[in-house]
């Protein structure tokens, strides 16, 4: 009974709801600035949050269920104008190819974790991976994807593994595990920063604290994508409508005020490790350097994070062909210009090995598909002066494009030296500027045993790297490489396959290797993603073929990208098998 009394709740709530107005899709316009949310409103939905959060904690996964089935369909109802109106704002035409990456990043991203997460409820919270395994050393790796006949057709040969932390289980689903009994559990209000860059970040960190931490939330969107937020509105309504989720409007002082203010038991951030420092240790680097040096905070509630990352690309020496040197080094472009390069994961130093024969080859290649990709709009803000300032340090730098205003040419740096102090090293650029280092190694075991150490100890953060290998050298170095893969100290590790495949990976951990004191946070602290439910998560490995086929869609010169991902979201939120079939020959023809 309670079931069908939630169902009528929400049916009547989505035919109830407002029609989209700040967005007209005829007229390739962006919308408007999102006006601030008056601080009057703020504080009656933190009264309406912290007055339903004991509710929400004995929210039965029967009723948690309809809600994600009605926001599936809440997220289909909007997909189009949302992905549009991203488009639009990254100056990105709506009817290209291109616009295909604001469906995948957006849309598709949330349908795949709202999936996620129904199957994994269905399960009572503790849906059973495809195989748990235990390493020499006795810690459990969990295979998460793919778990279903889709995924298997169509990625064939990818394989992806969540590691448990070491001498800690393999189990799932604490909050699930104590039945949502009343009084096992305190309700919490948590707020959550949203990111600007990535229109799926909001809503997938908002869904983690919701379902994986059993906390209601308050979201502020970031401004720079604050038109988002009226699609998530509409998306996620049954959520709001009942009480569970509210998302607010504002700059940086309206998310200073709600970090201090009473009603907000919890935070977690998606930004920059300056915009944590500022919210917890202070708003000058003075008084950061004061308080970090006594252990006294300016804010002590518990704040998780996912601060970003200089992302380091492996290139494991062997004996590659001339279509494998042309595919790596499409893929490795395709990791700069990617979101315009405004990615907490995009390629930000390439390290090859002295020894390599073919490293001349390989550069020049990748050279020539960074100058081969179009510039794009650097629409997220200081990108020119994080520009300049890589300029400044850096008279070598090669600019393979032209600079205008509101645009920067894909720049690589040749030459930068292996050392801990290196500013290319240290800062993450957040725009389209690739580091290159060398490493005196003559061959694949002596550039693992020397690039893991280098990368762990030398190079900021600790979110994502990336290994590229070929099949005759892993084959034949894969005690090495699976040792190298264990001493990574990186939350997302790709082999052969970007970092960011696995943010859209449901079943896949988003976030920085744990360990990262508040005082040198780094890439973070805390995971979010993570459908599968995991209680003590390490990391997640993504294994992939070393040339793959069809053209993979995070490729910056795929020729049919927005119809793969449109086609991919309406088999993700129906799945059939003509719908498949829809997608993979889409996919082909990319």
């Amino acid at each position: 009974m309670r079931v069908l009394h939630c169902y009528g709740l929400i049916v009547a709530g989505l035919r109830s709801l407002p029609k989209i107005n700040r967005f007209d899709v005829s007229s390739d316009r962006p919308a408007t600035p999102i006006a601030a949310t008056p601080l009057d409103q703020v504080a009656q939905l933190l009264i309406t949050l912290d007055s339903h959060k004991q509710a929400w904690t004995q929210t039965s996964i029967a009723d948690r269920l309809v809600y994600l089935h009605y926001c599936v369909d809440g997220v289909m109802t909007v997909a189009e104008p949302w992905a549009i109106a991203a488009n639009i704002a990254k100056g990105i035409d709506p009817q290209s190819s291109l616009a295909g990456e604001d469906w995948l990043t957006g849309p598709v991203a949330i349908l795949l974790m709202l999936q996620g997460l129904i199957k994994t409820l269905e399960a009572g919270g503790q849906l059973k991976p495809p195989a748990i395994a235990s390493r020499p050393n006795g810690q459990l790796v969990a295979q998460v994807f793919p778990d279903n006949w889709m995924d298997r057709l169509m990625w064939l040969g990818f394989k992806g593994e969540v590691w448990i932390q070491p001498d800690q289980p393999a189990t799932q689903g604490k909050i699930y595990r104590q039945n949502l009994q009343p009084n096992l559990q305190q309700g919490v209000v948590s707020l959550v920063l949203g990111a600007g860059n990535v229109s799926a970040i909001a809503a997938l960190d908002s869904l983690h604290k919701l379902f994986a931490e059993n906390q209601v939330v308050l979201l502020k969107m970031n401004p720079v994508n604050a038109y988002v937020g009226e699609f998530l509105e509409k998306a996620l309504q049954p959520l709001i409508q009942a009480g569970f989720l509210a998302i607010v409007y504002g700059d940086a002082e309206l998310g200073r005020y709600l970090c201090q203010h009473p009603q907000i038991e919890t935070i977690h951030i998606t930004g920059s490790h300056h915009t944590h420092d500022a919210i917890v240790w202070g708003s000058t680097l003075e008084e950061q350097q004061q308080r970090k040096a006594a252990q006294n905070p300016a804010l002590t509630k518990p704040i998780t994070s996912e601060l970003g990352c200089v992302t380091p690309i492996l290139i494991v020496p062997g004996n590659w062909s001339a279509g494998d040197i042309a595919f790596q080094a499409r893929q490795v472009a395709s990791m700069v210009a990617h979101n315009a390069s405004f990615n907490c994961v995009a390629a930000k130093v390439v390290i090859t090995a002295s020894g390599w024969q073919q490293r001349d080859e390989f550069l020049h290649q990748l050279h020539q598909a960074l100058a081969a990709s179009p510039s794009r709009k650097a629409y997220y803000p200081g990108a020119q002066d994080r520009y300049q300032a890589f300029l400044a340090y850096y008279p070598q730098a090669i600019a393979l494009g032209i600079s205008t205003e509101d645009s920067i040419p894909w720049t690589v740096i040749p030459n930068v030296p292996p050392h801990a102090d290196e500013y290319a090293l240290q800062t993450e650029a957040f725009c389209g500027v690739l580091a290159e280092v060398t490493l005196e190694a003559a061959d694949a075991k002596d550039f693992l045993a020397k690039a893991i150490p280098f990368i762990n100890e030398s190079v900021w953060g600790n979110l994502s790297c990336v290994l590229l290998i070929d099949p005759k050298t892993q084959r034949r170095d894969q005690t090495e490489l699976d040792e190298a893969i264990s001493q990574l100290h990186y939350g997302a590790i790709g082999i052969n396959v970007w970092t960011g495949m696995m943010f859209m990976l449901a079943g896949a951990t988003w976030g920085a290797f744990p360990g990262n004191p508040l005082d040198n946070i780094r890439s973070g602290r805390g995971i979010v993603h993570n459908a599968y439910l995991f209680d003590h998560p390490q990391k997640t490995v993504l294994y992939a073929p070393f040339r793959i086929f069809p053209t993979p869609t995070w490729f910056a010169d795929h020729k049919n990208l927005r119809q793969v991902a449109m086609r991919y979201a309406n088999l993700i939120a129906k799945p059939s098998l003509d719908k498949f079939l829809s997608v993979v020959l889409a996919a082909l023809t990319g």
